[in-house]
């Protein structure tokens, strides 16, 4: 409707708005003018009304009716042309339109009607010919991104980048798959999905079966319309859906980007993230949260491990190289109870892994947490036991603060010097005579109380131990009797991941 009063034939009237405010908003289908009272029931909705008025009534009783009628066959604005039937616009007509929310904008001077009528035309061809070409566009870049198998993340973004805002894509359980903020906060993005507020969405189903929907923020807009961005951006989720014949494929690919979020801090605020998380099915405020690191592990151990933590809590889980991050959420009531059931069967879901595919797996689980910043640290805590741990074996971060000290410095730059300044002469002994000084002082530390036992882990008689223990004295110039100075080489193996 502005627009359509902006054109330049009604200028030359000199145009009042009487009634504007968001009826300036309503689309302009067509234009038609009469004076006829009985107008409406030639209309379709949609119109623009020019009139003078001629044959309207001019009591208050009617007028009322008049524009009844006309609001309730769809007419969106009404342009009155003073000075014959009417020298100024009646209060009646006025206060109704007001109150059943059609324009009204009355002229000062006469205005050939015919072309007013050809400008409006003329602006609405070409707003439809803008929206064939925009629906066009849209339709050639998700065939694009569905012939080239993008995952259905790329496909969230690329909506929310035409339509310049947030795009959310949720499962069937209302569980957020996929966020595009653009450019947004995220934790404001998804605070405004719970809100009340409209947001425009389409279904994401094929053959009979329904994932879930794809959702726009209310300040989506584009030429082709926001629905039928919608609609085509859910076509092309679902032909992916459709060529992956995986069902947890979004769900592995929503915890996959989390958990390397998380871990690489690429939230903007912590609020994002807990909110991020929160929303995809991960509660964080009120739990205790913990990490199991697998490694090398593949899909199948991944999915193994993850299925037996889901029935104790939360999981998100990820791949990275040839290791597995499994992030895990438990109610504070009865956490060390599930916990340590959860534990017994992650075990064995690892050992079987081993025992079927002959690899060499094993686990390390991070202490306790209960903010991010400490689920990240359990990360690394679990990444260096899962690292010295036996094939089969879950060792776990539990009492152990020197590992957890480790993780929290990992990439400290003066932790790698501490490292250096501790291990370097073994590690250059070791590759120069492919020897083992660094395997021996590991099984000394990690069983200080008993060199027999720590001689048996390191696979060598008491007396080579021994020798091998003699000459890591003479090259450090260490004391392994001396409480604290195994607690430092401890820390310098640890810091080495």
């Amino acid at each position: 409707m502005a627009e359509a009063l902006g054109v330049e034939p009604l200028r030359a009237g000199h145009p009042e708005v009487l009634v504007g405010g968001e009826a300036l908003t309503r689309h302009v289908r067509w234009v038609h003018s009469s004076d006829n009272e009985r107008i409406a029931s030639l209309l379709e909705g949609g119109e623009l009304l020019l009139t003078t008025g001629a044959a309207w009534p001019g009591g208050e009783e009617r007028l009322r009716d008049l524009v009844g009628s006309l609001a309730d066959a769809g007419a969106v604005g009404i342009v009155l042309e003073l000075g014959g039937r009417f020298s100024v616009a009646p209060p009646a007509l006025v206060q109704s339109c007001r109150e059943r929310g059609i324009a009204l904008a009355v002229l000062e001077r006469e205005v050939k009607f015919v072309a007013v009528t050809e400008a409006v035309h003329r602006l609405i061809m070409g707003t439809q010919l803008e929206a064939l070409r925009a629906r066009q566009h849209v339709h050639d870049l998700f065939t694009a991104l569905s012939l080239r198998g993008a995952p259905a993340e790329t496909v969230v973004r690329e909506t929310a980048r035409i339509l310049a805002a947030p795009v959310v894509l949720q499962s069937a359980a209302g569980e957020v798959v996929a966020l595009a903020a653009a450019g947004r906060e995220e934790a404001g993005a998804l605070a405004g999905l719970g809100s009340g507020a409209v947001w425009e969405h389409a279904t994401v189903e094929a053959r009979g079966t329904r994932w879930g929907r794809i959702v726009a923020h209310p300040d989506a807009a584009h030429p082709a319309g926001v629905r039928t961005v919608l609609e085509t951006a859910a076509t092309a989720l679902a032909l992916g859906r459709l060529a992956d014949g995986d069902g947890r494929a979004w769900e592995r690919a929503a915890s996959r980007m989390l958990v390397q979020a998380l871990l690489t801090e690429s939230f903007a605020t912590p609020e994002d993230a807990v909110v991020r998380l929160e929303a995809s099915g991960f509660p964080v405020r009120g739990r205790v949260l913990h990490a199991l690191v697998l490694r090398d592990a593949d899909e199948d151990l991944i999915d193994a491990a993850a299925q037996a933590l889901c029935e104790a809590g939360a999981v998100h889980a990820a791949q990275e190289g040839r290791d597995g991050v499994l992030l895990l959420s438990l109610p504070r009531d009865g956490a060390a109870d599930v916990r340590e059931a959860a534990l017994r069967e992650a075990r064995r879901r690892v050992r079987e892994a081993n025992a079927v595919s002959g690899r060499a797996s094993a686990a390390g689980w991070g202490e306790a947490a209960e903010t991010l910043d400490a689920l990240a640290a359990s990360v690394a805590s679990a990444r260096l036991l899962a690292a010295r741990a036996a094939p089969g074996e879950l060792v776990r971060g539990d009492g152990r603060p020197l590992t957890r000290l480790a993780g929290r410095m990992h990439g400290d730059l003066r932790l790698a010097a501490f490292r250096a300044e501790m291990l370097g002469p073994l590690e250059e002994w070791d590759r120069a005579h492919r020897g083992d000084l660094l395997a021996v002082l590991s099984a000394l530390v990690a069983r200080p109380s008993s060199r027999t036992a720590a001689a048996a882990a390191s696979g060598l008689s008491r007396s080579v131990f021994y020798q091998r223990l003699a000459l890591i004295e003479d090259l450090t110039g260490a004391d392994l009797d001396d409480g604290e100075t195994l607690a430092a080489l401890h820390l310098a193996l640890l810091a080495g991941g």
